[in-house]
């Protein structure tokens, strides 16, 4: 199991990884700096989320670990995991389609709304690390 026992962290591949899908009651963790930008997470067994500079950037319920997360300008990539599949939502540009590939194998494109948001759903079942793209 890879959860972050230190609620998020950054990697040295420029990456950063976050969130503790065991952790029986909430824990946040706000200030936390990387590349220029503010990072807040809070996470536990039922919802982890990630928020940069006050802005949405990932949800999951029920929570999971998250490894290897980064943004590019074509969208993102990260490895998933958790005790089960998860629902999880991305803040994204809005009104764009974006390519999804869950464990290597593409499950079609999808539109986000208008709030930028993206919603898809990843079987985890503690299955262990599940690789998630999400690319324009």
């Amino acid at each position: 199991m890879a959860v972050i026992e230190q609620l998020i962290r950054a990697e040295s591949d420029g990456t950063i990884s976050f969130g503790n899908y065991e952790l029986p009651e909430k824990k946040k963790l706000e200030n936390f700096q990387h590349n220029g930008n503010i990072l807040k997470v809070k996470t536990y067994k039922d919802i982890t989320k990630l928020e940069s500079n006050e802005n949405f950037v990932y949800e999951s319920v029920p929570g999971t670990a998250v490894t290897g997360f980064k943004e590019t300008e074509n969208g993102v990539e990260f490895k998933v995991e958790g005790d089960s599949d998860a629902q999880i939502t991305l803040g994204l540009l809005e009104n764009t389609e974006y390519s999804i590939f869950i464990g290597g194998n593409s499950i079609g494109k999808m539109t986000t709304n208008l709030g930028g948001k993206l919603n898809l759903s990843v079987e985890l079942s503690g299955n262990g690390l599940v690789d998630v793209k999400v690319e324009k």
